[in-house]
């Protein structure tokens, strides 16, 4: 997919709303062992690049220095019509000291404001180095089930319709 039709995808008006949303993401990468993974994580959008963080011992940070490829989707699931934003992309996987405002600002958008500064403290005091993962969206799709569908639903609408 070219850049500039990633970034159109992104700048929708829907894609920027699930990226700035509290809905945690999930992360789909390939384990160590070659077996599919999907998590939930925290995320921070800063425009052109979707980052998380984590322990540096994770399995997914091994996993993902094995194996850069990964699928994030961000989507709704209390609306209807649902909303989900695919992206791929290549992670790039470095340690940091300390904890990467990303982090704070991606765990911001979910955790209740009376809640926050003490959480913050505890992650602070707990975490002497992170693993800050990155990744910039090498191909991306938004499903807004009202001007986008699924590819295949797409063919089969076609195809119905030269019947």
């Amino acid at each position: 997919m070219k850049r500039e039709d990633v970034t159109e995808v992104l700048a929708k008006p829907i894609s920027r709303e699930l990226l700035t949303s509290p809905i945690l993401a999930r992360l789909a990468y390939t384990g160590t062992d070659g077996a599919p993974r999907v998590i939930p994580i925290a995320y921070l959008w800063d425009g052109e690049r979707v980052l998380m963080a984590t322990v540096p011992k994770a399995a997914k940070v091994r996993a993902l220095r094995q194996d850069p490829r990964v699928a994030i989707t961000v989507d709704t699931q209390d609306q209807w019509p649902p909303r989900a934003l695919l992206i791929r992309g290549t992670a790039r996987v470095e340690e940091v000291d300390g904890v990467p405002e990303a982090y704070v600002e991606a765990c911001r958008k979910g955790i209740p404001a009376e809640h926050f500064a003490e959480w913050e403290q505890g992650v602070r005091a707990l975490y002497d180095r992170m693993a800050l993962i990155t990744v910039e969206p090498e191909w991306a799709k938004l499903l807004d089930f009202e001007t986008t569908i699924p590819q295949a639903v797409e063919d089969l609408v076609r195809e119905r319709q030269g019947s």
